[in-house]
């Protein structure tokens, strides 16, 4: 039976033409391997199970996920009671679904409670509607869905008066007891639909609640009113009716393409998928609408091109091929000293059109930062986590945890060291202030340059300074002093600092200097470094070899092994050689361990194993496997970095 959920409502309104798409499992899906919104989804039923024990007297409706008419039924038997709270309540008619996280009945007065793993400042009037009365964005489509609720619960009970509210993490509470996220596990072996096994069910023992809920009634009817819309052209009763229509009939939508939607579309192929016979939803709305060719496809368009700003409004003119776009439609404008956004993305369009592979670079700029860099280089890279439940007492949701850093460095006869790491993998320790101890510690010895990669590492060594400020620490002062040598404060800070040692962003200086065309226009570290490999004579020669025949010291491989390896004349990104977690463990071991993680090649897996290692009943070995997969991992971030650096000096500024 075909039935437009809430999920599918809100999908549909992202762009109609997936409502085609989802769940059909010949369409490639990008979304369903993402390991960062894995965590997120993850995160989500933690808060879900928590929520639910604010009212430990609800009934949960669970099993026959599929059978539409028999959950609707069971909770419509429920809801004769007068008084009743209800987790799942299942309500159908119509062809339209949907199960609410918490409902609570007082006769015919009904709260409609949805749980979300966002966060709110119970001080911030504008979190809904902002200062300018229309809904805040990144709220909209958490907000459309509640409305979708509601309406389904009204047509099928059409007297009762439903009140919506938004459950959540409330930003300014702080937790009471350590361990709290703990609590509520993750895992493949729960037998039900959150998957999260509750080590706890009394709510008193979990302290003060770092949950809020807010009435978000104001929104919710500005919605089903047409006060505030989804898409212009579509009110809402329109779009449900539209929506079900075309997914009850198993019908492509032919919503019109547009240059944000179609950028981001979750339903493209990798070249790996395309190979294995996947469909690409995105292909198959160009041959649509645009009757694009297999040539077509493989003429350069402008979806790739770089914080492209102008890249809709072009779009909206026809304008989709690179070779159809002149210096003028994209507002070309040179700046002096570096490439200039606009310089940049001609480049890139220009390298793209020529089908010319090699890369610029600003030989004189690139040379001119350089001379300013001081011996020795460190680089280092942070691995962090924030999740919705804190791992700790007195800390808030969502605060940032800086659980782990690499640190490379590069001497001026070209030596590499791995020269120190730190990583807390003790559950229960709040790894702030001793993780910026360590940090200090290794790079306050002299004055060489400090690099990063993006601008991660300045936000989190920010988080720790008002976390400092915040502290009873001994040393915080000393702390906060050494903070402000290596960074800069951000936009909104009532102190602001530009350090001596600020550290350098290699990505601003690849976006400053360097352009190469098989990075496809990202800046990612995850691109550049395989993009660079590939186009480097050097480092190919190099890393081709055993580190211990190159010096080049690890703390966490051996001297035998190599980084570059060579298949079918392409180099294999590092990144995909990083060993599983448990290589070398039986089956029956790994069947026993408590952390269900293969392996640790990305950010998203990282913080996941992270929240892992909170377990306290976990064993020394799997904590110790854990570990040794995450330094590698981060190892494997800096010493990129170290790559970089090598083919700037050994290649491109001789």
């Amino acid at each position: 039976m075909r039935v437009l959920t809430k999920s599918r409502f809100k999908l549909g309104l992202e762009c109609p033409n997936k409502l085609f798409y989802t769940k059909k499992v010949e369409y490639s899906n990008q979304k369903t391997d993402d390991t960062f919104l894995q965590a997120l989804a993850q995160g989500g039923f933690q808060v879900e199970e928590l929520a639910r024990m604010h009212y430990p007297n609800g009934v949960l409706i669970e099993g026959n996920d599929w059978d539409y008419e028999r959950l609707a039924e069971q909770t419509k038997i429920l809801l004769l009671q007068e008084n009743i709270i209800i987790f799942e309540a299942a309500f159908f008619i119509d062809n339209l679904f949907i199960r609410t996280d918490i409902l609570i009945k007082q006769g015919s007065n009904i709260k409609l409670i949805e749980v979300k793993a966002k966060s709110y400042s119970p001080s911030n009037d504008y979190t809904f509607i902002g200062k300018k009365g229309g809904l805040v964005s990144s709220w909209k489509s958490y907000l459309f869905d509640i409305a979708f609720q509601k309406y389904v619960i009204q047509l099928v009970y059409p007297g009762w008066s439903i009140n919506p509210y938004l459950m959540m993490a409330n930003k300014e509470a702080k937790a009471s007891i350590d361990g709290l996220n703990q609590l509520f596990r993750i895992s493949k072996q729960a037998d039900n639909r959150t998957g999260i096994v509750k080590l706890e069910s009394d709510i008193s023992k979990l302290g003060t609640s770092v949950l809020g809920k807010v009435d978000i009634s104001q929104a919710v009817e500005g919605i089903m009113t047409d006060k505030y819309k989804f898409h212009d052209n579509m009110g809402f009763i329109e779009s449900i009716t539209l929506l079900k229509e075309a997914y009850l009939e198993d019908r492509y939508y032919n919503w019109p393409t547009s240059y944000r939607a179609c950028k981001s579309c979750e339903f493209k192929t990798t070249d790996t998928e395309e190979n294995e016979g996947k469909l690409s939803g995105f292909k198959t709305c160009f041959r649509k609408q645009h009757q694009w060719t297999n040539r077509d496809f493989n003429t350069p368009n402008t979806f790739d091109i770089w914080d492209f700003r102008r890249g809709e409004k072009l779009f909206s003119e026809g304008v989709i091929f690179k070779k159809d776009i002149t210096p003028e439609a994209i507002g070309y404008k040179e700046e002096a000293g570096k490439l200039s956004r606009t310089e940049r993305q001609w480049i890139q369009i220009e390298k793209d059109i020529n089908e010319d592979n090699t890369s610029y670079v600003d030989v004189d700029g690139l040379k001119q930062e350089m001379a300013s860099w001081i011996y020795p280089f460190h680089f280092i890279d942070f691995e962090t986590s924030t999740v919705a439940l804190p791992f700790n007492k007195d800390r808030r949701p969502y605060e940032q945890i800086a659980f782990q850093f690499s640190h490379h460095t590069y001497h001026e006869d070209g030596t590499i060291h791995h020269a120190s790491e730190y990583i807390n993998n003790k559950p229960g320790v709040f790894p702030n202030f001793e993780f910026i101890r360590q940090l200090k510690k290794v790079l306050a010895a002299d004055v060489g340059t400090i690099f990063k990669f993006a601008a991660h590492e300045n936000t989190i060594v920010n988080a720790i300074y008002e976390q400092l400020l915040d502290s009873d620490e001994d040393d915080k002062h000393e702390l906060i002093d050494f903070i402000q040598t290596i960074s800069h404060s951000k936009r909104n800070s009532v102190t602001t600092w530009r350090g001596n040692r600020d550290m350098v962003d290699l990505c601003e200086v690849i976006k400053k200097y360097y352009y190469n065309p098989y990075a496809k226009g990202s800046n990612s570290i995850k691109m550049v470094l395989p993009a660079i490999l590939k186009s480097s004579v050097f480092l190919k020669d190099k890393y081709s070899k055993a580190i211990g025949d190159i010096k080049v010291s690890s703390k966490n491989f051996d001297s035998n092994h190599i980084w570059l390896k060579i298949e079918d004349n392409e180099v294999v990104n590092p990144y995909k050689l990083l060993p599983k977690v448990f290589e070398d463990w039986t089956e029956e071991q790994i069947e026993l361990s408590l952390s269900e993680i293969e392996d640790i090649a990305d950010g998203g897996a990282a913080l996941t194993a992270y929240g892992k290692l909170q377990y306290t009943d976990m064993s020394n070995q799997e904590r110790e496997q854990l570990t040794s997969a995450l330094l590698k991992y981060c190892e494997l971030d800096t010493l990129a970095m170290v790559m970089i650096l090598e083919y700037f000096k050994n290649e491109l500024v001789i």
